[in-house]
């Protein structure tokens, strides 16, 4: 049984200073608990309130066979476990895996300076995920990994990519350049990403579109990248960027 203290320990996880001090993260809705039990994250406990449990009993029951501490909270409860209006009722605390260590073990990797909106940043994560990005590096002043947010704009794809939050943005790129890889910066001004052909490891860097990319960012890019505009609107969204110049990039390495 979840005491008192248990609970209010776990809904204290909804802030971002305890998060980074426990390393744990909440996540929630069924699909998230589907995809995290199929990734290497590890589930320190799972909540279903009462209402979920009536109407999921063949869900609750496939969880019961795992190796999981499951624990029922009453409808008003839960709600203090979530920051959504109309939670689905399950949620689930998870340890944060390590901080960076390694990276450069792909071809393509994806990294976000000063991205500050979670959606935008779940997007991109779920986005890469769909290309089989597995790197994915976040500059200090981005927004964080394991905000809610950011984690139902990724649609579960947070467990199935390597993501950190770098220390040192630049110093990683550098460390990254000294592998082999070429930087490519996401910019309106820059070479139509439609005749850009990439030949090396390559790391794609899309930054806040309020800012642009940084004069450091650019200083040390290899390549900057524009899409073409058609219309009259003034600029893209950046999750949609990376999208289109994702679908760019892989279709030409696939070739």
């Amino acid at each position: 049984m979840l005491s008192k203290i248990e609970l209010k320990y776990y809904a204290s996880l909804l802030r971002k200073k305890i998060r980074s001090e426990e390393r744990k993260f909440l996540a929630e809705g069924r699909r998230m608990i589907e995809e995290s039990l199929n990734s290497s994250f590890k589930c320190e406990i799972v909540f279903a309130s009462t209402h979920f449990r009536e109407n999921n009993p063949d869900f609750m029951e496939e969880l019961g066979k795992l190796d999981l501490r499951i624990e029922q909270v009453t409808n008003s409860d839960f709600l203090k476990l979530t920051d959504t209006e109309n939670p689905q009722g399950i949620a689930a605390a998870f340890l944060m895996p390590g901080k960076m260590g390694n990276i450069g073990k792909s071809e393509l990797i994806v990294a976000l300076e000063n991205v500050s909106d979670p959606g935008n940043a779940g997007t991109i994560i779920r986005t890469s995920d769909w290309f089989g990005i597995k790197e994915i590096i976040l500059s200090q002043n981005s927004v964080e990994l394991f905000n809610p947010k950011v984690i139902r704009s990724s649609m579960g794809s947070i467990f199935h990519v390597n993501a950190f939050e770098s220390p040192d943005f630049f110093a990683t790129l550098g460390e990254l350049k000294t592998k082999g890889y070429k930087i490519l910066c996401a910019d309106m001004e820059g070479e139509n990403v439609f005749d850009f052909v990439p030949k090396e490891k390559s790391v794609l860097v899309l930054s806040s579109e309020a800012a642009g990319p940084s004069e450091e960012l650019l200083s040390m890019s290899d390549n900057v990248l524009a899409i073409p505009s058609f219309g009259r609107v003034e600029s893209l969204n950046v999750a949609s960027a990376s999208a289109v110049i994702l679908a760019e990039i892989i279709r030409k390495k696939i070739k």
